[in-house]
């Protein structure tokens, strides 16, 4: 892939004293931007041409939403490692675009049937079933073309890992796997009942895989050993799970204003979460209980980890 426009600048640089919440919102800012360069009209290498009605709806489902918590935990990690934050804002931005694809397929009828998302409406809304499928399917593969492209990553050993992880992440051992669970759980193929271990390990696979990916392609870009790379994956995985319960929580607790999208469905649909099977003021603890094994897990950076530690907790502290 040739280089895309504003795309070779590295994300800015940071005070180690700035407020998390405008950290985060300026490195989402920076990831604005290369994602606008990504899905811009200009060809690429061994492109014929880019369809004008699916670049639009792919700008649609992607830009001008969202924290941009992944590719963030990915940048934050490389730069606490010392990697370079190009290569881990490209990393990021795959592990984006994944995770887009999986809204806009998520919201079709056919799976959770939203109307819609960041406050705007769904994709097979705004244009029609066919071109959001295609949608989604466009962005899963141009995730994989920025992770594997030496543009961004020049060792090929790295973008070997992170080819692997991203897929690991968001295939039938991940995301789409945690996704039929989570389908098989409101009863869609027949009655079942899950506890809190298998709510935990539909959890886990669904929305904790991509968000502990983030973190572990973060490790990967700056070069980080086993033993570093073993205590960020705990970390992620935790985080993981925080956020799943926290948007639990939210689904419950939220207007639909705030959130930007329908909320109370989980619970209609019958859907297998914590609030559930712990309660709120259960899984309220279970909150603090994971933000304190990410607090332990990135002990050894110390003050280096600041930004990690600060995520944690706005993952359980956040409103929408």
């Amino acid at each position: 892939m040739t280089s895309t426009q504003g795309s070779d600048a590295s994300v800015k640089a940071h005070s180690p004293d700035e407020p998390f919440t405008h950290r985060l919102a300026t490195v989402a800012d920076d990831v604005e931007r290369f994602l606008v360069a990504l899905l811009d009209e200009t060809l690429r290498a061994g492109e014929i041409v880019r369809p004008p009605r699916l670049m639009e709806a792919m700008r649609h489902a992607v830009l001008g939403g969202g924290k941009r918590l992944r590719p963030f935990l990915a940048i934050e990690t490389a730069r606490m490692l010392g990697g370079s934050e190009r290569s881990a804002m490209a990393a990021g931005a795959g592990v984006e675009l994944v995770h887009c694809y999986s809204l806009v397929h998520d919201d079709l009828p056919a799976m959770d049937d939203d109307d819609l998302r960041r406050g705007k409406p769904t994709v097979h809304k705004a244009y029609d079933e066919a071109t959001a499928i295609l949608v989604g399917d466009a962005l899963q593969t141009l995730a994989f073309e920025i992770t594997a492209d030496a543009q961004w990553q020049p060792d090929p050993a790295i973008r070997a890992d992170l080819v692997l992880g991203l897929a690991k992440s968001s295939g039938l051992g991940g995301m789409v796997g945690g996704q039929l669970l989570d389908l098989t759980a409101e009863g869609r193929f027949g009655e079942v009942s899950l506890d809190v271990d298998d709510t935990l390990r539909m959890q886990a696979m669904k929305t904790g895989a991509i968000l502990a990916f983030s973190v572990e392609a973060g490790a990967i870009v700056g070069h980080a050993d086993r033993e570093q790379r073993a205590a960020l994956l705990r970390y992620g995985k935790a985080l993981g799970q925080a956020f799943q319960v926290a948007d639990d929580i939210l689904d419950r607790e939220a207007s639909p204003e705030a959130m930007g999208k329908a909320t109370g469905k989980d619970k209609d649909a019958g859907k297998a979460t914590l609030v559930d099977r712990l309660g709120l003021d259960g899984a309220r603890a279970e909150c603090d209980r994971l933000v304190g094994v990410c607090e332990e897990a990135v002990a050894p950076w110390g003050e280096r980890a600041h930004i990690l530690r600060e995520a944690a907790r706005f993952t359980v502290a956040r409103k929408t």
